[in-house]
């Protein structure tokens, strides 16, 4: 475990925050990882900057406004279709 301070009460504010119930075991095995996580943070610090390039140049291509499809040609390779509308699989 790191020595970062990563309190079992800030581990339960986040899981209250997140409505997760935690028993005592999870909330202790979150404190060290969380504690992990922000040690990691702190390696990103040392990592050094790099000089950013000036020289770029835009390399998309430039929007051009073209006539989209109708409905018909739009829903003519749709599986299934209802109205004038795609139609999909429910989702509960």
């Amino acid at each position: 475990m790191s020595d970062s301070a990563v309190e079992p009460e800030d581990v339960r504010h986040v899981a209250s925050l997140a409505r997760v119930d935690l028993d005592d075991e999870e909330v202790d095995r979150f404190v060290e990882q969380f504690a992990d996580i922000l040690d990691y943070f702190e390696t990103l610090d040392e990592v050094p900057e790099v000089d950013s390039e000036t020289d770029l140049a835009n390399v998309m291509r430039d929007d051009e406004v073209r006539d989209s499809l109708d409905q018909d040609e739009a829903l003519r390779n749709a599986p299934e279709s209802e109205e004038g509308f795609f139609k999909g699989p429910k989702v509960s």
